[in-house]
């Protein structure tokens, strides 16, 4: 199948503009070198192992698994006791990766360094005025996250339709689609709204390959639309997960007169309680981060499977819109 070429498919000297976000749990060697044979590029989470020396280690791993590029993500959060993430960013650059996934708070402290090592820089936000602020800090691509997203969508409630061409029009540097993308229609409609690639994460929760329990995966594929839950509203720190008995006492928490302390709600979404739950299959155990997307799962195949797919529905949306517009369909359309 012939490969698409757009900027980040250069950026990254990857196949397919497809890229697997970095997830807490769930971005390690298995998935990840999956993704990058499967022409996408695979992400490893560097705080999903519990050293830097661990870090290594994973990166290893995945290198034996894969001869393709991947990343590794770096989540930066606010914190009392923060992790040591220059001394995982010193990990990455010492082993050889080339590509650094950022999210949460600024990277700007770590931007210099990256780039003296010819680190390829993507930086996720979830406005454009972030955006805007990243690429003066020199990042090379943003990735837009719309409200539909899992995980942290911001405050803003922008979704992916108004949100990636108004990132696009803003942008000199090549913006990445990500939220509520699960197949190759959602690529297809990246694309035309601007977008040079897409980068998924639920979607990849669902493969043959994540590393987390079929119960979850089957959770995942059985969910609709409306099956997620928006927390920590009350807290201007917005998360979406999927709705279940532990984020129905969390809304239902935050909600009440008054509202509630964090340290409430706190033994409910504890990052260890979530992980025990993605490993043991107890679909109501812990939290499960997952996107509206989850309305587009109907199944769990292999990341092979799920990208070459992608791809020729890209491909077959984008010719069958085009028809429906009256347009021809170029040569460059056709062999992309």
């Amino acid at each position: 199948m012939n490969q698409m070429k757009t900027r980040i498919t250069e950026l990254l000297g990857i196949r397919y503009p497809i890229i697997q976000g970095g997830m807490q749990w769930v971005g390690t060697a298995e998935l990840a070198s999956a993704v990058s044979n499967a022409g996408g590029l695979g992400v490893l989470t560097a705080l999903t192992q519990p050293t830097p020396e661990a870090l290594a280690n994973e990166i290893a791993r995945c290198r034996e698994m894969t001869d393709q590029p991947f990343g590794v993500n770096l989540t930066i959060l606010p914190s009392v006791t923060p992790p040591p993430y220059e001394a995982y960013l010193d990990v990455a650059i010492d082993c050889g990766v080339r590509v650094l996934e950022t999210a949460g708070n600024s990277p700007v402290a770590f931007i210099e360094k990256a780039k003296r090592r010819n680190m390829r820089i993507l930086h996720k936000c979830t406005s454009v005025r972030h955006a805007l602020s990243a690429e003066r800090n020199g990042v090379d691509a943003i990735s837009i996250d719309g409200l539909e997203c899992a995980g942290h969508p911001g405050e803003d409630d922008v979704s992916g339709l108004v949100l990636i061409p108004l990132a696009t029009r803003a942008l000199r540097i090549p913006v990445i689609a990500s939220g509520g993308i699960a197949d190759g229609r959602g690529l297809a409609a990246a694309m035309a709204l601007g977008a040079e690639g897409v980068n998924m994460g639920t979607r990849f929760c669902a493969t043959v390959e994540a590393p987390i329990h079929d119960d979850i995966k089957r959770a995942l594929v059985n969910a609709s639309e409306r099956d997620t839950n928006l927390i920590f509203r009350s807290f201007r720190n917005t998360g979406r997960v999927l709705k279940n008995a532990i984020s129905n006492q969390v809304v239902a928490a935050e909600r009440r007169p008054g509202g509630c302390e964090f340290a409430e709600i706190h033994p409910l979404v504890a990052g260890q309680r979530g992980r025990a739950a993605l490993q043991s299959g107890d679909v109501d155990g812990g939290l499960v981060w997952a996107g509206q997307v989850v309305g587009l799962i109907n199944d769990v195949p292999t990341c092979d499977e799920l990208i070459r797919r992608m791809v020729s529905e890209c491909r077959d949306s984008l010719a069958a819109a085009s028809r429906r517009a009256g347009v021809e369909v170029t040569e460059t359309c056709q062999e992309m």
